[in-house]
């Protein structure tokens, strides 16, 4: 089975005739049309009602075809990332990150350096405040930040996932599985420092509940914030996301309700043209699904 031969046939269906089908692919209406009759044989089943012209699809073909388009859009795909490694050979890139999303950015730069040769990273954990700061400055070239705090338009944000905030504890907790804030206020906690995005957010489902937070502890460090909650001498609240399922075998999570989460996007500043390196790891970005990857790993945690 060739590509080819899949490209005849969804242009058939897209055309119904098989002289234009064979015109948008630059070849003859017989080869063409010999095309498809060879990959009928292969498969074992009719794919096109025929006479001497076009009379429609078989529901047989009708699945092929749509496998056809999967396996279609997928070969494009692969071209499309091998011209960005053709032509994007390395550089260096910076990124900021809200604390929350150092985990994620992770996965997004050993996508990168699996793909683009020679590429050097600088990782930065940052307030939401710094990351736009730094865009606009061009010290940085990508950030990761939540959508909210992005309301001007001299950037491009593109949403990659969702933060769902949950206690974190040691194993040996005895809690019970769900929470309320107000429950949640009155045990010590270790939180992130209050110039960060996450602790303005953790701090209003507090007041909304009419509760404040006991923070015995405030760091801007997401390990510090893990290692509290593992030595058993405070608790944490964070996104599941930003758990690392190292982790996940000696802590408990629970449920704080009623359940908050907010949108992590990627953002840029907004130009053109883009720089290249910038533009392809943007892309990398839009085709890594974050959500899926980062929820697979805790998915029995909650």
């Amino acid at each position: 089975m060739f590509m080819r031969q899949l490209t005849y046939l969804v242009a058939l269906d897209k055309h119904r005739h098989f002289g234009r089908a064979a015109e948008n692919c630059h070849v003859s209406q017989p080869a063409l049309s010999n095309g498809i009759s060879e990959l009928e044989r292969e498969l074992g089943l009719v794919i096109v009602k025929r006479n001497r012209t076009f009379q429609g699809i078989t529901p047989e073909g009708e699945r092929v075809i749509a496998w056809a388009r999967k396996v279609l859009a997928s070969l494009e795909g692969l071209r499309q990332e091998a011209e960005l490694v053709r032509n994007i050979p390395g550089g260096h890139l910076a990124i900021g990150a809200i604390p929350s999303a150092i985990h994620p950015v992770t996965l997004l730069s050993a996508e990168c350096r699996d793909i683009i040769n020679s590429l050097t990273l600088d990782i930065q954990s940052l307030s939401t405040q710094d990351i736009l700061r730094k865009l606009r400055e061009q010290d940085i070239h990508l950030g990761l930040t939540y959508d909210r705090a992005v309301v001007d338009e001299a950037f491009d944000v593109m949403p990659l996932f969702t933060e769902r905030y949950v206690l974190v504890a040691d194993e040996q907790a005895t809690l019970p599985r769900e929470l309320s804030w107000t429950d949640v206020a009155g045990y010590p906690l270790c939180l992130l420092s209050q110039d960060m995005q996450n602790r303005r957010i953790l701090d209003e489902m507090f007041r909304q509940a009419g509760a404040t937070p006991n923070a015995v502890i405030e760091t801007n460090a997401i390990p510090i914030l893990l290692a509290e909650a593992q030595s058993g001498r405070a608790f944490s609240i964070m996104p599941l996301s930003a758990l690392p399922a190292l982790y996940a075998v000696r802590l408990r999570v629970h449920t704080i309700m009623p359940e908050h989460s907010a949108d992590v996007c990627l953002v840029r500043l907004k130009r053109e043209p883009q720089p290249p390196l910038c533009d392809a790891v943007w892309r990398l970005a839009a085709n890594m699904d974050f959500q899926k990857i980062l929820d697979r790993p805790l998915a029995d945690l909650l």
